[in-house]
Formats: C-alpha cells, sequence, structure tokens
C-alpha cells in the first residue's frame, strides 16, 4: 500500500482515474480543472516552452462540468477533448506526460471548482502514493493561464532544493495589454490585481505574520502534506482560500518568486466572487469603481498585533484593563469579555512567548480578520478606492514617489512583492 492508500479509500471523490503507471521519477504534478475551455491548447503551449526540469513531471486536466451548466457540457467540453488529443498527437517530443480525465459530475449536485480541483490533486496524490514518493509536489494551475519559461524549474528548486518547505503561493501577474481583451478589461484587471496586493501588504503593515495571496491557479504543495491537511475542499467557491489558511496554519509554508504564473482577465460567472465575477461586474458599468478596505482598519489591527508580546506577560486583571486601550472598532467587534476569555485561553495553553503568538494568531487568524474588516466598513470606515488606499499605504511605507497612474502604482506594488519576498518594508516608516 502507498502512503495514501487508505486516504484515498475514504477521502477521493473518484476511484482511480488514470490507467497508466507513474514514471517513479515523477516529482511534480501539475493538475487543471477546465470547464468549456476553447483556449485549452494556448496553456499547454506555455507549458511546452517552459525549461524541463530535472525530474519527470505529469499535466493533469480534469474536464468537468459545473452542477448549474448541464447544458453547456457537450459540445465545449467534447471540444476539450478533441484539442487535447490532437496536441498530444503534434507534440509527442514533450517532456511532461499529458492526462486528461472526465469527471462524472452527474451524481453530484454541488459540483464546482472545488471539486474539479480536489479530483485533479486527488488523482496526483494517487499516483505519487503509487510510486512512494510522499515529497512529490502537486501544483495548481488554471486553463486559461500562462506561466514563464522558468516555471518547472523555478519550482522543482524551491522544492527538492529546500527540503523544509511544503507548501506555497505562487507568484503571479495578470496581462495588462495585448489585442486578447479590450482596454477596460485591462484597465479592469489592473485595479483588481492593485486590490489584491495592497491588500496582503496591508496585512503585513499590520503585522499580520502569515500573510499571503490566496489564489488557486498559482499554489503549490508535497502530496504528503495535502493528505495531512485533508486535502482541496469541496467548496464551489473560494476553495483556495480555505485550503491555503490550513497549508499555512501547519508551517512550512513560502512566497515562489522565482517563476510568473499569468492568470486570465477574462470575464466569467462561473463563480460569484474572484477575478472574472469582478471583472464582470466592473466591465458592466454598474461597478465603475473598484473600491477597497481603508487603511484606518489596518492601523487598528496594527496596535493590536503590536501588543502580543506585552500581552504574554500580563494577568488577568492587566488583560482587562488593556481592552480599554484598543481603538474603537476592534471594542466594536468584540466584547471586554470575549477579549478577557480568549487571551486567558490562549496564556494558560502557552509556556511561552512565542507559543502565545502562534496561538493568538490561530485565533485571530485571516478568516477573523475578514470579519472584523466586513464590521468596522460598516459604521465605522468607509471603503474608498483601491487606488488611493494603495496610494496612502506607499507613503507609509516610505515608498511613495507620488505615482499618479493605477499601473504605476501596480508596478511598485510588484516590484516590492518580488525583490523583499513579502518580508520587509521599503522603510521602518510607521
Amino acid at each position: 500500500m502507498g502512503f495514501a492508500s487508505a486516504w484515498l479509500d475514504e477521502r477521493a471523490l473518484f476511484p482511480e482515474l488514470i490507467n497508466e503507471a507513474p514514471d517513479r521519477n515523477t516529482g511534480i504534478i501539475i493538475a487543471v480543472p477546465a470547464f468549456d475551455e476553447p483556449g485549452i491548447t494556448e496553456l499547454l503551449d506555455s507549458l511546452y516552452q517552459c525549461n524541463a526540469p530535472r525530474c519527470k513531471t505529469e499535466v493533469i486536466i480534469v474536464i468537468n462540468t459545473p452542477a448549474d451548466k448541464e447544458v453547456e457540457k457537450s459540445k465545449g467540453n467534447d471540444d476539450s477533448e478533441i484539442k487535447i488529443e490532437s496536441w498530444k498527437r503534434q507534440h509527442k517530443d514533450c517532456f511532461f506526460r499529458l492526462f486528461y480525465v472526465t469527471a462524472d459530475t452527474a451524481r453530484f449536485s454541488k459540483w464546482g471548482v472545488g471539486m474539479a480541483r480536489k479530483t485533479g490533486m486527488d488523482e496526483a496524490v494517487r499516483r505519487f502514493s503509487n510510486i512512494g514518493n510522499p515529497e512529490g509536489v502537486i501544483v495548481c494551475l488554471d486553463a486559461d493561464c500562462r506561466v514563464d519559461k522558468n516555471y518547472f524549474t523555478a519550482i522543482f528548486e524551491e522544492f527538492y532544493i529546500k527540503k523544509d518547505r511544503k507548501a506555497c503561493s505562487i507568484y503571479f501577474e495578470h496581462p495588462l495589454e495585448g489585442d486578447d481583451y479590450s482596454e477596460s478589461v485591462f484597465r479592469y484587471i489592473s485595479l483588481y490585481e492593485l486590490h489584491l496586493r495592497y491588500y496582503l501588504r496591508a496585512h503585513i503593515y499590520a503585522g499580520y505574520p502569515d500573510a499571503y495571496h490566496t489564489v488557486g491557479s498559482s499554489m503549490a504543495v508535497r502530496a504528503l502534506q495535502y493528505v495531512r491537511e485533508g486535502g482541496m475542499n469541496r467548496k464551489q467557491a473560494g476553495e483556495d482560500f480555505y485550503f491555503i489558511q490550513k497549508l499555512v496554519g501547519a508551517g512550512g509554508y513560502f512566497s515562489l518568486t522565482a517563476t510568473t504564473v499569468f492568470p486570465s482577465p477574462r470575464i466569467s460567472s462561473r463563480v460569484p466572487f474572484g477575478t472574472g465575477a469582478s471583472i464582470g461586474k466592473l466591465t458592466s458599468g454598474n461597478e465603475p469603481v473598484l473600491l477597497s478596505y481603508n487603511i484606518k482598519a489596518f492601523e487598528e489591527l496594527r496596535k493590536l498585533f503590536s501588543l502580543t508580546k506585552q500581552l504574554y506577560q500580563l494577568n488577568e486583571n492587566e488583560v482587562a484593563s488593556l481592552y480599554g486601550t484598543l481603538p474603537e472598532g476592534l471594542r466594536s467587534f468584540m466584547d471586554a469579555d470575549d477579549w478577557s476569555a480568549r487571551i486567558s485561553e490562549i496564556s494558560n495553553n502557552t509556556s511561552s512567548q512565542e507559543a502565545f503568538s502562534k496561538r493568538f494568531f490561530g485565533w485571530f487568524n485571516l478568516f477573523r480578520i475578514v470579519k472584523y474588516l466586513n464590521h468596522v466598513h460598516n459604521g465605522f470606515f468607509e471603503k474608498i478606492p483601491v487606488e488611493k488606499s494603495a496610494s496612502e499605504l506607499l507613503a507609509i511605507m516610505g515608498c511613495n514617489n507620488n505615482p499618479k497612474e493605477v499601473r504605476e502604482l501596480l508596478e511598485i506594488y510588484r516590484s516590492l512583492e518580488k525583490s523583499d519576498g513579502l518580508l520587509s518594508f521599503c522603510s521602518d516608516a510607521d
């Protein structure tokens, strides 16, 4: 039996989907969910032009149909199968083995992208289990993405040379120009990506220690770690956010910035939120401005998170007294009794400052931060245009060269992310 045989028997959605045995030297498997993807071969072309890593690799495409899209199933997915077969015949020299499987989704009433992604990742685990490679790397990619030429080699080097690494978010950039989309789409994807990068950088400014992007098309995890964390969830949307939070909490998570994934800026209604849905709302004219969280909310969090070392040394009366010094928005989000009870519980179950901090942020994690942000933006703070929020944070960081355009702002945030690996700011300015 392989290391994941029992887990797969209990947790996988399907039995074995690929009959061909994996090469015993397989070290990287890419899992790609695909529904009605007319441009699927463009992804394959992008992967084909990559440099081959020092291990065998596979690409598994999961052709599937969302629960509410049965009518569209036949033509779009059948065309994908034909195109993949044709591409395979024309690229017999390809360095990666290409498989596609058709997921029988009829028996699942709430099938969505989470289950499609899970199907591919579970099959990748099965193949690594069959060859006894728990350290094998499962990579998530979407069918409308493109990648840098060093995509495979960067993943290999980060995981196989640095053994302590268990999972990661891979750096991404949306295309900002070209002939495939209108100028308005490129403008709005600039705003949306700026929001993602501002949101992440604001967490770091606040002092949150485990801030990472949660983008399903640009993440990777070792096979054994995938199993240990229960595998991908079955959510119809937001599956990446929930799964990555589990991976981050387990340790060994990092940002891989040595290569780049290029997600599509296309409009999509396949999920209720995310890139495609946001671009659709913006281009429709109903929401021509992209609003983001006010930096003042993150300043409140910064005040709270700066107290973690102090809190560990305080008694119950002092903790209760400290509650009164918290910013107003935080005090409205959690009452004094909840505050005292939580800090007391954390203190009673930790024996070091490091353990206290880890448990504290296990409580006040990204899920709680999102709830707090939504709470305080309903009466305490107003959301403001993302370009204004992003400019204000740059000024606080001491990185502001007075950019005027959204794309210039975005390039600054991209540069910050690639240059420092999310570990530091341009200055120590508060």
